[in-house]
């Protein structure tokens, strides 16, 4: 049922050719940044970064094949240095911190432009607005979504019906309840218990049918394994009333598959001096000599620990090598000995 699952904002992917073609339904650019360098992949290269309302996305104005999509669901950490540079004097620059593919990726992002007063504040607002609003995008049990029996009705969420009477089939006995559906979500909570309740995003529904149960015909609804790939069951009598709630749903779902709301609006501000939006303590030089002229797949932007590797693990224990003739730390998993000398990104 839902064939194009959301990952722009759950994934980090490098170098995917003319990336600012790729957005998707729903995903909006709220704010591009001109004239700022991928510092630790492509130094000395002149991007641009667009802020969506899923992710951030680096490109090279010189060269499409190079670029970068962070998910916001992947940044650990985010923060603005003031850096100093022999080439570009005294400009900012972003270090965010991410995870992906299980490993732990640094990325730098420098100002090139002197008079650029944005210093990245939109990207902290936006990233601030994507927190907040998860109740679009994930499935949610037993929150506050329900007060006092009703329903905290989010912005530009449009409430279409309100259907008593809904058995829960969660439990051997079930529970009776109350289903809404909205243009973004269905709810269902327990009359008798208003926190014993479910918050579905039309974006986490990977199938839905009607199906026979021990109960009679029944609404089954599969969550796609970004949510847990739960399997929801609801009663709702009589049939025909259960046929009609069927169709609604499709229908809202084929919709909002259409036209997604994933829950960030942001405005950006009139132009104006703004100040930078993180402490800026540490002053670092930072040597424009770094990277090369090819992006060398991600490797470029492996964070290693002191402990361990990328992801906190051990280090590697050492092997020897019949191909290379000496001893060496054991490759990472995915990777081979001609891996290491492939100077261009395969496709």
């Amino acid at each position: 049922m839902n064939q194009n699952p959301v990952w722009e904002d759950r994934e980090v992917k490098f170098d995917t050719p003319s990336i600012y073609k790729t957005i998707r339904s729903g995903e909006v650019i709220l704010d591009v940044l001109d004239s700022v360098e991928d510092t630790k992949g492509n130094s000395g290269d002149c991007g641009r970064i667009l802020v969506t309302n899923l992710r951030l996305i680096w490109y090279s104005v010189t060269s499409h094949r190079f670029s970068l999509s962070i998910g916001y669901s992947c940044i650990l950490t985010m923060n603005t240095k003031t850096v100093v540079s022999k080439v570009r004097g005294t400009t900012q620059a972003l270090y965010i911190m991410s995870v992906g593919s299980n490993s732990r990726f640094e990325f730098i992002f420098t100002n090139l432009t002197a008079t650029n007063t944005k210093h990245f504040a939109s990207i902290f607002d936006v990233y601030r607005l994507y927190q907040a609003s998860t109740i679009y995008r994930e499935l949610k049990l037993r929150s506050s979504v329900v007060v006092s029996g009703q329903l905290q009705v989010q912005p530009q969420e449009q409430i279409f019906n309100t259907i008593s009477g809904v058995w829960n089939l969660s439990s051997d006995q079930g529970n009776l309840g109350i289903l809404i559906v909205s243009n973004v979500r269905l709810v269902w909570y327990a009359e008798m218990n208003n926190s014993f309740n479910i918050s579905l995003p039309y974006m986490q529904i990977a199938n839905l049918r009607i199906r026979e149960s021990k109960y009679g015909p029944a609404l089954v609804i599969q969550t796609l394994e970004t949510a847990g790939s739960y399997v929801l069951g609801f009663r709702i009598d009589p049939s025909d009333r259960l046929g009609d709630v069927y169709k609604e749903l499709l229908s809202l779902h084929s919709v909002y598959t259409e036209s997604p709301v994933f829950g960030v609006f942001y405005e950006a501000p009139v132009d104006s001096e703004r100040a930078p939006t993180e402490s800026a303590d540490d002053i670092e030089e930072i040597d424009s000599t770094v990277g090369s002229d090819i992006n060398s797949k991600f490797t470029a932007y492996l964070a290693e620990t002191a402990s361990g590797d990328a992801v906190g693990r051990p280090q590697r224990k050492p092997f020897y090598c019949k191909e290379l003739g000496f001893a060496m730390e054991s490759l990472k998993d995915g990777y081979t000995i001609k891996d290491l000398w492939d100077v261009l990104p395969s496709q």
